[in-house]
Parts: structure tokens; C-alpha cells; sequence
């Protein structure tokens, strides 16, 4: 029997859609086939299954044969044409997290170039602060093939081989599973990588191999290769993500081929310098960050994700070193300088002792502002400045509130999206935003909607090719557009706001009409949920100032925001014209630049005429030299990362 529809599921047969479909069609006993435009695949593989790129409005046909044949058709018939299947539950994740790439910023080539008159290699500032230690590489081996060829007689024993080691994998994902401290989002990533190396796709590939007398070794990595350049050919980036998810298994069947583990930053000693090509994210986030004395990276800039967590930590950090990374793999000890940009590698006696002086002048000045930690900052006129936490994943609250945050002046909620190969649910949200203003309660939490676009894609949203996504479908302008992606976010945050003091920010606003906009989506979200008898309550409608449009209609837009918040990363590079990526005009991307810190002083001047709190969430925030500037323009909170609180505190203290 067969039928044909057409896929209503939102972004097609992706990941998560796709691996619940899969397992829809094993609850059947009958054989089952999906078809599209004339190609068709087994309906109880999820590799084949994504293979096939299905994807939202394509016509597919379903074949079932078998005694419930029926069953299966209507069940999975009704499947394909619900734009939500697959994407409802969210306790299990069955979709690896594919981290962003960090962006990569050109550094010098190994040479004489890199060194200054001090003889430090030279790479990008990204996380202030000095350190000296013993270096830890974080370079995993590439696994090389064998290229054995077998005898006849010498297949089977390969092949149990092949498939005990299989099983090995398998048995410590099912173990890793069964433990309690295990992440909702780690326990994701693992029911991932088990579906896949359990997938007929992969394993037959690599049997076929070993049976035509190829090593087990060499056929497993020729496999993983094969099936993830089928994922690369496709058109579709989110697809093309999956690559990596086979390349990740193939290594792991790999590894328990040849009786070894991969390295990992549990083993971490304390106090080692962390050297890498790049770190994802994900390893990062996983790492025992107390051990990190600082970090070293090829790539990355001041703004890639290593450097925002670096920094949320109080971890040194210098990124960037290009090919000159490679050249510090077999050194003992190096020294590292955060907020200069340098490293040394095996520093000598006058730089150890020079680096140990500064390391504990920073203790101490450490020591001294933990007594500001718990202080409220006053202007000389009794006016409160509130210094706040940029954070960007529930994690990060307890580093926060050990720096004394007086809240969260920036949440980034991207970062929730990127952690998730599907779409994160309503529910999914409104438990991440309800902990985190419980846990800061009473102070107010500043949740900047989906700030997203083609510069930086995420799972289940597809983004059209743009010359200069900075200036592209991002930010509100993508939310109002997609009011299915943006309506989830504004229930959950409506959802939420009764545990506490919720404020709401609007990323990339340009004119007046995208907040009315938004308003009306909140009310017609609001009135859905009061239908639903579903608890909901208020908060406060603000805007990020980051375009000069936005700078010169501040007047107008402080008629509709509750609140401003200045985010100078992008107003300083829109104002300036200049990348903040790029290193070449870094010299132009300057905050403290006259024309950027006129904008900053327009728009605070339109704020306080108009009886609205205006603060900022740039990094600028925690400039020593700009703080009391940015006060005496009307600023009332700043938001920082953690480890610049005390210090922030303690200079608006000191000010007349």
C-alpha cells in the first residue's frame, strides 16, 4: 500500500523530525519506504531518512507492506502533515549539537613577524588577565588507516571485531545515559551519536568494506567519510551539520578499534594553560573551568564564543595565533598575557618572575575588590547604578552572582537556540527563562529576544545567502517575519515572567513600527495563553540601540520602549563602518571613538527627557575610562561580564 502528501512538518525531516519519524516506522512490523521525486529509502533509518532531504512542502510518497500496513500508513501520513512532529518533546534531544564555528580572525603566519621586541608571540586580546603554567595541548590525534588488506580467512574474525567494538560504543553511551549528573543537553548530544552509530547506513557501509578485504580501521574511517560527504553534497546547511555527526561516531568505532580513548579537559590539572587550534563551545562549556589558567587559540577573535566564556570566568585569554599555535605544542611551561595579547612560550627567569609579580599584584587588587562585591553603587546624588551580568547560558548565574551582579542587564537567548539541532520548544524556554529569574530575583533579568542571522545560523531556520548578513534578515526583522520561531520565545517569556522581574529587549531595531509590531504579537500571544488558562504575566518592552537609525530616532522610539539598552559591539562597528571582525580596521572600531561616543550621548539624552532607564550591555560597559563618562551622560546600569563587576562597582564608588 502507498500514499503520498505533502510534509507540512516545520523544516522538514531534520535531526530530531527525522529520528522520531524513524522510530514511528520500527513500532510496525511491516516493511516501510519513503519516496521523493522518485528516489526511496528505508523509513527505519535515520541516516538514509535525512539523507533523502526531505523538507517542509516537498511531496512525498509512504509504501508499507505487511500485515499493519494500514496503521503504519495513517500514523505516519498524519505524522508528515502536522507541522509540529518532532519537535514537541524536549526532555530527550535525539540531535547532536553542532556548535557555531568561531569566527576565524587572520593572524600572522609563523615568523618573526609574530614576535614583539620581548620576544612574546602576538595574538588578539580576548580575555584580560595574566597567567603562568604548565601547558595543556588539547590537539586530538587524526586517526590514520591501516590500509591492510585481508586474507579470505582473516574476514570473519574482522568482522566480529568490527562489531564488538561497535557494541563497546554503544554500551558506554547506554552508560553514560544511566548517569544522574548528566545534562538534559549532554544526554542529547549522546542519544545523538548512539542513534547514528546504531544506523544500518553507517555499519553497512564499512561491513561492505571489510567483506571486500579491507581492515576494520581503514573501513570505518573510509565509511564515516563516504556517508559524511553525502551529507556535505546536499544543498542545506543544516544537513550539512550532520557531517560531523557521523565523523564523530566514526572516530569513536575507531578508537575502540585500536583500544584507546580520545582526549578530553576532564584530565585537566590545575592552573594549566589550555592550548588548542580551536575549542567548540560545547568542549568548553563541558571543561572543569576552575583547572583553566588561561587560554591559547589559533583562532578566534575578542568576540568568538571562547572568548565571551573566557571572560565570563575571569579566564586570560589570547586567540588568534594562527599557524603559530602549532609551534607551542611540545613546550613545558608558558606564560600568558590576557590583556596585552602575548604569549611566551618556556619563559625565562625574568619573565616568570615578572609574570608571577603582576599574577599577584591582580590577586591582591582581586582581594581588595571583594569588598565592593556586595556594595550598591551610588551617583553623588543618591541615584543607583545598577551593574549587571551579560550571560548567555543559565549555566553562568552562580559566576555572576559570586561577582556581585545586581542582576542580568543582557540574556542572550541565541545561544539556548545554537545548544539545539531542533528548534527549542515553549516549554523548553519557559523553564530556562522561570530558573534564571528565580535565581536572581529580585533583581530584574534583561532577556534580549533572538538575536540571529545569516552570520551566525542555527538549527530548523534557514537563512538566504547575503553579501553582509550584519546588515541582513537578523535580529527582530527575522522574528517578526517568522512569527512561528518568534511567538514560542514571546509565550515563554510571558509564561515566565510571573516567578520574577522580567524586562524584554528587542535586538536590532531600526524603526518605530517593528516595537508596535511586536507589541501586538505579545497582546495576540497573551490572549491565546489566558484562552489556554495558562498563567502568564507582565514585563517591561525595551530596545537595544545599535543602529544609527535607531541613535537618531531615539526620541521617537522612547515613546514606545520601557527601557534603552546601548549594545556598542555593533553600534561602535555600524557607526565607524568598520568590521569588528576584521583586525585590519580594528584600529577604527573604538567606542570611545568622538562620533560613536556622540551617539551613545544622543541617545541617553533621549532617554532621560523622556523618563526611561537607559544602560548599555557593550563590552564597553566595563571600561575603566568610559564608565564615568557613560554615568555623567544619564546611564543608570551597566552590564558586564561577571569578572568586571567588582572592579565596575568600585569606580563608580569613587566618583564625585
Amino acid at each position: 500500500m502507498e500514499r503520498s502528501t505533502i510534509v507540512r512538518v516545520h523544516e522538514g525531516l531534520h535531526a530530531r523530525p527525522a529520528t522520531r519519524f524513524v522510530k514511528l516506522a520500527k513500532s510496525f512490523e511491516s516493511e516501510i519506504e519513503i519516496a521523493k521525486a522518485g528516489k526511496g529509502v528505508s523509513a527505519k533509518s535515520s541516516v538514509k531518512l535525512m539523507l533523502l532531504g526531505v523538507k517542509e512542502n516537498d511531496t512525498v510518497t509512504v509504501r508499507a507492506e505487511g500485515a499493519d500496513a494500514i496503521e503504519a500508513l495513517e500514523a505516519l501520513i498524519g505524522y508528515l502533515e502536522n507541522p509540529h512532529s518532532g519537535l514537541e518533546d524536549t526532555a530527550v534531544a535525539p540531535a547532536v549539537v553542532t556548535e557555531p564555528a568561531p569566527v576565524e580572525v587572520k593572524a600572522p603566519v609563523a615568523g618573526s613577524n609574530e614576535l614583539d621586541d620581548a620576544g612574546f608571540i602576538k595574538g588578539i586580546a580576548a580575555s584580560e588577565g595574566v597567567a603562568i603554567g604548565t601547558a595543556y595541548p588539547f590537539f586530538p590525534p587524526e586517526i590514520t588507516a591501516g590500509n591492510r588488506n585481508l586474507k579470505p580467512d582473516e574476514i570473519p574474525a574482522e568482522l566480529i571485531r568490527f562489531h564488538e567494538a561497535v557494541a563497546r560504543v554503544q554500551q558506554r553511551m547506554d552508560a553514560e545515559l544511566k548517569t544522574d549528573n548528566l545534562a538534559e543537553s549532554d544526554r542529547g548530544i549522546i542519544v545523538a551519536l548512539k542513534d547514528i552509530a546504531a544506523d544500518d547506513t553507517l555499519l553497512e557501509e564499512a561491513t561492505g568494506l571489510i567483506k571486500g578485504g579491507m581492515d576494520a580501521l581503514s573501513a570505518m574511517l573510509g565509511a564515516s567519510a563516504a556517508v559524511a560527504r553525502q551529507f556535505s553534497e546536499i544543498d542545506d546547511p543544516y544537513l550539512n551539520a550532520r557531517a560531523d555527526d557521523v565523523q564523530a561516531v566514526g572516530r569513536q568505532i575507531c578508537l575502540a578499534l585500536l583500544g584507546q580513548e580520545d582526549i578530553s579537559l576532564e584530565s585537566l590539572p590545575d592552573g594549566a594553560i589550555l592550548i588548542a587550534e580551536d575549542i567548540g563551545a560545547w568542549d568548553f562549556a563541558r571543561a572543569p573551568l576552575k583547572k583553566i589558567g588561561a587560554i591559547v587559540c589559533g583562532h578566534g577573535g575578542a568576540t568568538s564564543h571562547v572568548a565571551i566564556i573566557a571572560r565570563t570566568h575571569g579566564i586570560p585569554a589570547v586567540l588568534g595565533l594562527g599557524k603559530a599555535v602549532h609551534d607551542l605544542r611540545d613546550v613545558k611551561q608558558i606564560a600568558v598575557d590576557g590583556s596585552k595579547g602575548r604569549v611566551v612560550p618556556e619563559p625565562d627567569e625574568a619573565v616568570c618572575a615578572d609574570f608571577k609579580n603582576r599574577i599577584a599584584a591582580a590577586q591582591a587588587e582581586k582581594q581588595a575588590l571583594e569588598a565592593y562585591r556586595t556594595m550598591i553603587p551610588q551617583r553623588a546624588d543618591g541615584t543607583v547604578i545598577e551593574v549587571a551580568a551579560n550571560l548567555g547560558a543559565l549555566e553562568e548565574f552562580e559566576v555572576a552572582q559570586a561577582a556581585g551582579a545586581m542582576g542580568v542587564g543582557l540574556f542572550r537567548t541565541e545561544l539556548l537556540f545554537m545548544k539545539h539541532m531542533h528548534l527549542p520548544s515553549e516549554d523548553m524556554q519557559t523553564e530556562t527563562y522561570t530558573a534564571l529569574l528565580k535565581a536572581f530575583a529580585p533583581h530584574s533579568v534583561i532577556v534580549r529576544t533572538l538575536d540571529i542571522g545569516g552570520d551566525k545560523p542555527i538549527a530548523g531556520i534557514e537563512f538566504p545567502q547575503e553579501e553582509n548578513p550584519f546588515l541582513g534578515w537578523r535580529g527582530i526583522r527575522m522574528c517578526l517575519d517568522r512569527p512561528d520561531i518568534f511567538k514560542p520565545q514571546l509565550r515563554a517569556l510571558l509564561r515566565s515572567a510571573v516567578h520574577g522581574n522580567l524586562k524584554v529587549m528587542l535586538p536590532m531595531i531600526s524603526d518605530v513600527e517593528e516595537i508596535r509590531a511586536t507589541k501586538a504579537l505579545i497582546e495576540t500571544c497573551r490572549q491565546e495563553l489566558v484562552s489556554e488558562g495558562k498563567p502568564c504575566g507582565n514585563f517591561d518592552l525595551g530596545v537595544m540601540i545599535e543602529t544609527p537609525a535607531a541613535v537618531f530616532a531615539a526620541h521617537q522610539l522612547a515613546q514606545e520602549a520601557a527601557f534603552f539598552s546601548i549594545g556598542t559591539n555593533d553600534l561602535t562597528q555600524y557607526v565607524m563602518a568598520a568590521d569588528r571582525l576584521n583586525p585590519t580596521v580594528a584600529r577604527l572600531n573604538d567606542v570611545s571613538h568622538p562620533a560613536v561616543m556622540a551617539a551613545i550621548e544622543m541617545t541617553a539624552k533621549a532617554a532621560v527627557q523622556a523618563g526611561i532607564m537607559v544602560g548599555m550591555c557593550g563590552e564597553a560597559a566595563a571600561r575603566p575610562d568610559l564608565i564615568s563618562e557613560f554615568i555623567r551622560m544619564g546611564l543608570t546600569e551597566l552590564s558586564m561580564s561577571p569578572a568586571s563587576i567588582p572592579r565596575a562597582k568600585k569606580l563608580i564608588s569613587e566618583l564625585k
